[in-house]
C-alpha cells in the first residue's frame, strides 16, 4: 500500500498521540524544506516577537518545538536559554542540530512535561495548538512548570480555537485568578509567498502572564 503524502492535511488529520509520533518521524528530514519553506510558514517568527514584546525572558520552554524554528527565532532575539519539548523524538533531534537550545524532552502534552513545578520564566507554542492535536485541557500542565510572572505566548489555529473552546478556557483561568493581561490578537500563518488550501489561515496568539 502505497504511503499517504506526508502534508499539513494529513497532520491535522491526526487523531491519537502514537500516529502523530509516526507521522512526524516520517516527516521529520524534509519538515522545514517541504512544508516551512514551500508553504512561507511565518507562524514561528510571529510567536517570537510578541513574547519579546510582552517582556518575556528566558528560561523559555518551547512546547510542541518540532525541528526548532520558534527556538531559531526566539535565538535570534537574544532569548536564551531556551528548551524544547515535541512529541516526536525525530523532530527534536532536528531541533537540536540548529544549535540554540540547552536540552530538548521528549513529552506528550496530554500527559504532561516531566520537569519540576516553576521551573520557566516564560512558554511559547507555534504550531501544536491546531487541528488533530492538542486541545486547551493541557493548560493547566503548562502553568504548573511556569514561574510566577511568566510571560505565555501561545498560538492557537483560529478554526481550531473556536472548535475547541480555546479562547473560553482562557478566559476561565483568568476569571479564576489563574493568569491575567491576557489577549488574543490573530495573525497570518503564512507568508505572502504561500499557496493552497491553507495559505490564508490565521491564529490567535494567547499572550499572558502566569499570577
Amino acid at each position: 500500500m502505497a504511503q499517504k503524502p506526508i502534508n499539513l492535511s494529513a497532520a491535522y488529520g491526526v487523531e491519537t498521540p502514537e500516529q502523530s509520533r509516526q507521522l512526524y518521524a516520517d516527516w521529520a528530514d524534509t519538515y522545514d524544506s517541504s512544508f516551512a519553506e514551500d508553504a512561507d510558514y511565518i507562524l514561528p517568527d510571529q510567536v517570537a516577537r510578541m513574547f519579546v514584546a510582552a517582556d518575556g525572558h528566558g528560561p523559555v520552554l518551547d512546547v510542541g518545538a518540532g525541528t526548532g524554528l520558534c527556538g531559531v527565532a526566539l535565538n535570534r532575539r537574544n532569548i536564551t536559554p531556551i528548551d524544547a519539548a515535541d512529541i516526536s523524538p525525530e523532530m527534536l533531534a532536528q531541533a537540536l542540530r540548529k544549535d540554540v537550545y540547552r536540552d530538548v524532552i521528549e513529552a506528550d502534552l496530554t500527559i504532561g512535561v516531566p520537569v519540576p513545578r516553576g521551573v520557566y520564566g516564560g512558554v511559547v507554542s507555534s504550531g501544536t495548538f491546531t487541528h488533530g492535536h492538542v486541545g486547551p485541557d493541557v493548560l493547566p500542565g503548562l502553568l504548573r512548570i511556569a514561574q510566577p510572572a511568566a510571560v505565555f505566548a501561545l498560538a492557537v489555529n483560529a478554526r481550531f480555537s473556536a472548535q475547541s473552546g480555546f479562547t473560553a478556557a482562557l478566559e476561565r483561568l483568568q476569571n479564576g485568578g489563574w493568569i491575567r493581561g491576557l489577549t488574543l490578537p490573530e495573525i497570518a500563518i503564512y507568508g505572502p509567498k504561500a499557496t493552497g488550501a491553507h495559505s490564508k489561515d490565521t491564529a490567535l496568539i494567547a499572550v499572558f502572564s502566569k499570577i
